[in-house]
């Protein structure tokens, strides 16, 4: 799908400031994916697409997860965790995109998860780091990816996760086990 295509089928989807925030997580998933050796395309896709269900209908979402059987887990946890693994799934059903990884990539693009891909990691630090966002530490996880990509997608996750305690908000499971599998990985090095 070229990227026109994919750009105008979000568009209908997502609000102006979402779709601005879009077309700077795929100009930073893209750069990040030429830099580091992954393929370009899947990294624009899966940056045009990662949002595709955020603004759908909380009950919606709801029914999917469960019609589906994803992790029944997330409905214990705040929506906005929802439209990732939702969007995968509508990604494929109403996009036609149908490649394991773009899906994956887009699915954990909130959660994080174990072991993940390079274009899933790209992904999820695309959508922290691209220009358009504002908060406290998002510049210094810019300037560490630029020096080390890996350091700046831990940096990126003990933050979120940091965030998320601070505010007195659960941290999904996944999340946790993701911070851990890295943390495990240093300690083996």
């Amino acid at each position: 799908m070229k990227r026109e295509q994919a750009l105008a089928i979000v568009k209908e989807h997502l609000t102006e400031h979402r779709y601005v925030h879009t077309i700077g997580v795929m100009e930073t998933a893209i750069k990040l994916a030429e830099k580091h050796g992954v393929n370009a395309e899947k990294a624009e896709l899966a940056a045009i697409f990662h949002d595709y269900a955020k603004f759908r209908p909380k009950e919606e979402m709801k029914k999917i997860i469960v019609e589906q059987k994803m992790d029944p887990t997330l409905l214990d946890f705040h929506s906005e965790l929802w439209h990732a693994p939702v969007g995968a799934y509508l990604v494929e059903k109403e996009a036609g995109i149908c490649d394991e990884e773009i899906l994956d990539a887009i699915k954990y693009h909130t959660s994080g998860k174990p072991r993940m891909s390079m274009l899933a990691k790209i992904i999820y630090l695309a959508d922290y780091i691209e220009p358009n966002r504002e908060f406290p530490g998002v510049r210094e996880v810019r300037e560490l990816t630029e020096v080390n990509f890996h350091q700046g997608f831990i940096k990126s996750v003990k933050n979120t996760i940091s965030f998320l305690i601070q505010n007195n908000r659960p941290v999904f499971p996944l999340t946790f086990q993701m911070y851990n599998n890295i943390v495990m990985k240093m300690e083996d090095e």
